[in-house]
């Protein structure tokens, strides 16, 4: 028995190739795997620390607005201006089935800034605000504890 290589009888060789599918696979694989986290991060807010607090909820499928340090609010990590703001929430909580907004503030936002956005939504019947924060790490969380 002997193998036939190439086209040595005037043949079309019809064996499939998969080396090259394989490594544009793994490609794209490792490109996925280093941007899937990106996507995810949102705004980037500094998070006061609580010790009285329950996980964060999963903010993929929520409404979440959030306030930088400079006062600015993003809506679903999206910048809106502060009057369009209340409609834009109203929008986006027409299809959930939860009508809770999730609230990211900066700990070096104003402190009057924040409590005009949340009056904003209470002013247009959104009364279920969830304030995300950080866990305060303790004594002995810290890992240099007693």
């Amino acid at each position: 028995m002997s193998m036939d290589v190439g086209a040595g009888k005037g043949g079309v060789k019809s064996d499939i190739n998969v080396t090259p599918l394989v490594d544009v696979m793994l490609v794209l694989l490792i490109i996925m795997m280093i941007v899937a986290p990106m996507l995810q991060q949102g705004v980037d807010v500094r998070l006061p620390t609580a010790a009285n607090r329950t996980d964060k909820p999963d903010t993929q499928d929520q409404v979440v607005l959030g306030v930088k340090a400079d006062g600015t609010l993003y809506l679903n990590s999206v910048q809106v201006a502060e009057r369009d703001m209340p409609d834009r929430v109203r929008e986006a909580l027409e299809t959930k089935r939860d009508k809770i907004v999730y609230f990211k503030g900066d700990t070096d936002a104003p402190y009057g800034r924040i409590m005009a956005a949340m009056d904003a939504l209470r002013e247009v019947g959104i009364e279920d605000i969830g304030l995300i924060a950080d866990p305060k790490m303790g004594a002995g969380e810290a890992g240099g504890g007693q």
